[in-house]
């Protein structure tokens, strides 16, 4: 009775081993064959500034903002990530990439070894960006200066640094779908939603999260605790934004200044530092999109600290 228990369990352990394996397994969607791209490098640098690939793979603490050998840490209640080198160098950045390979990273998650990346890379938001745009992006990066330099392995604690847990992670918090315009909206309303919710990864930041670190869909842009760890990264929606025209939307995105005068403070500046260099055009679907956010009710901000207190 014993040995067939044991029998029965070592079994269902082999089972359930086989099921994770095969539930985690780092799935790709884009093969090496796929058509030929002819890279449009001026759509490119604009996916680049809205993306914001310089505010983690530029090299700190030097001004040019395209010498992308990464290094910035970027701090969550898993651990320390590290942005890696993303320029063209062939040994130590993407120099050697083949373009499915790119593509398969930036909306897929998964490398080039066939690893998954940890979402700290915020390809939930990118998994619904084009394809074209994606070999854009890399066309460009592809005309930066290569940088030497290995990144130092991220630092982060068991069990949330075994890689293989990040394909159930995925199955919970990836849905896999491409962007589809809405009918019923406008030409720049549509381009503004697929900015936001792809390149721009606007969510990310300025949506609360579950104990897993997934967003919490019912409260999209409402704003909550800074994944980063110090501060309160603000609501989005109409429930703060209620006050704001698209064109204060887009003058902020432009200048950083905020419709009272005031100015971006914390993260916000890196983003303000790219989203100024996008085209008017561009600026102006996003705070359409932005502006058109329902009101919704996030997590309630800590009370400031009087000043002497």
């Amino acid at each position: 009775m014993l040995q067939r228990t044991i029998s029965v369990a070592l079994l269902a352990t082999i089972a359930a081993a086989g099921v994770y394996w095969w539930l985690s397994a780092p799935a790709v969607g884009f093969a090496v064959t796929a058509p030929a791209h002819t890279p449009n490098l001026a759509n490119g640098e604009e996916m680049f500034n809205a993306g914001g690939c310089a505010s983690c793979h530029a090299v700190p603490n030097q001004p040019d903002r395209t010498r992308l050998g990464g290094g910035v840490a970027i701090r969550s209640p898993f651990g320390t990530f590290y942005a890696p080198n993303i320029s063209p160098d062939p040994n130590d950045g993407i120099g050697r990439w083949q373009e499915a390979e790119f593509v398969n990273a930036v909306m897929k998650g998964v490398s080039p070894s066939g690893q998954h990346y940890f979402p700290a890379f915020p390809y939930t938001s990118y998994q619904h960006a084009r394809r074209e745009d994606v070999l854009d992006l890399f066309a460009y990066l592809k005309t930066l200066p290569p940088v030497a330099g290995k990144v130092r392995d991220h630092d982060v604690r068991f069990p949330f640094d075994i890689r293989r847990n990040v394909g159930i992670w995925k199955l919970l918090f990836m849905d896999g779908k491409p962007f589809a315009p809405e009918a019923a909206q406008s030409a720049q309303w549509n381009r503004g939603a697929y900015l936001v919710n792809s390149f721009g990864h606007c969510a990310e930041c300025h949506s609360p999260r579950n104990i897993l670190g997934g967003i919490i869909s019912g409260e999209r842009f409402a704003g909550g605790p800074n994944p980063e760890g110090e501060g309160w990264v603000p609501n989005i929606t109409q429930k703060r934004l209620g006050d704001w025209s698209a064109k204060d939307i887009a003058y902020f995105l432009k200048t950083g200044e905020l419709p009272d005068g005031d100015s971006a403070g914390g993260a916000m500046t890196r983003v303000i530092k790219n989203t100024s260099l996008l085209s008017d055009a561009d600026l102006a679907a996003m705070a359409d999109y932005v502006k058109s956010l329902p009101p919704v009710d996030g997590p309630t901000p800590p009370k400031r600290k009087k000043e002497g207190s």
